[in-house]
């Protein structure tokens, strides 16, 4: 792991593979850590001949922390007057940052083009990255995400108040047990989890890095930039959307929109897969992804004749 100055500021990042493979930039959801990534999910795409980058976003793990701006609560008045008028106003920043981040990182480790996948929040600043900078991007693969549009279905209230506003407690247990609670709740429920091995995961994410103040502010920023198919319809790299069916975090109707918002992006249902990447259901996810990588990479090393 190294230290890397992207868009003004450090960042934390992973890599695996060989450094002339084709690379994809895995970007995490909101308040997820670079060690959220399954490692069977990374090998099959080292194993397949990609270079796989992975990071933390800013404000949480081990990148910097952007502590000149405290956070307040979601729905506070001047995030949803920054959402109003699609800019940056009172909020630290916003989801447009957080893409100029990402490209930062490829900046950082001389990439010029690479496969872009994010995950849920990551999801959406992929969104804003394949339609921004086309010219750095291969393909768009987005999972579990959304166009943060609204009137598309929300998490259940309760599961939403528990996520959002439930206090952790001051002891690391207390906040590995809160965590479990939840994830135990958005995973898939016959996922092939071993509970222990789950739990202890939780346990050394939190012992990694707990910082609930970029939590907030990572949510005032997917507040703040509201309604993404003002980007989404501008993307026209080949475009993968998956999605669980029993995602109750982000319901598969958020992916349906972004799919539905980019001409000839093909859509996948996992059927009984939550807001995760399961055990049991990893070998199908990454052999679809894997799919659509190698038919850009193929187009590009055989380009059809013209008639």
């Amino acid at each position: 792991m190294t230290i890397v100055k992207a868009n003004g500021i450090d960042l934390k990042v992973k890599e695996y593979g060989r450094p002339n493979d084709p690379a994809i930039l895995l970007i995490c959801g909101w308040s997820v850590q670079l060690s959220f990534w399954p490692k069977p999910f990374i090998e099959h795409f080292v194993s397949s001949g990609y270079r796989v980058i992975t990071y933390d976003n800013r404000d949480v793990g081990l990148s910097q922390k952007m502590r000149r701006r405290p956070p307040t609560y979601p729905f506070a008045p001047h995030i949803l007057v920054s959402r109003l008028f699609k800019r940056k106003v009172l909020v630290a920043y916003t989801l447009e940052d957080m893409a100029a981040d990402a490209i930062g990182v490829l900046d950082a480790l001389g990439i010029s083009r690479a496969h872009i996948l994010g995950l849920s929040m990551g999801g959406m600043i992929t969104q804003i990255i394949s339609a921004m900078h086309p010219d750095r991007v291969k393909s768009t693969t987005i999972l579990m995400s959304s166009t943060n549009r609204f009137g598309l279905p929300t998490p259940p209230l309760d599961l939403a108040m528990r996520v959002l506003f439930a206090r952790s407690g001051r002891s690391s247990e207390k906040r590995a047990a809160r965590s479990l609670r939840i994830w135990k709740r958005i995973r898939t429920q016959d996922g092939g989890y071993d509970d222990v091995s789950f739990a202890q995961n939780i346990t050394a994410t939190i012992d990694r890095a707990y910082y609930p103040a970029g939590r907030r502010r990572q949510v005032e920023a997917i507040i703040a930039t509201g309604d993404l198919r003002r980007y989404t319809r501008q993307i026209d790299s080949a475009t993968l959307v998956i999605h669980g069916s029993a995602d109750q975090l982000a319901p598969p109707h958020g992916g349906l929109d972004i799919a539905a918002n980019i001409k000839g992006a093909r859509f996948e249902l996992i059927d009984g897969m939550g807001h995760d990447l399961p055990p049991n259901r990893i070998p199908m996810v990454s052999g679809l992804i894997t799919e659509h990588l190698d038919r850009v990479e193929n187009v590009k090393q055989f380009p059809r004749a013209v008639a």
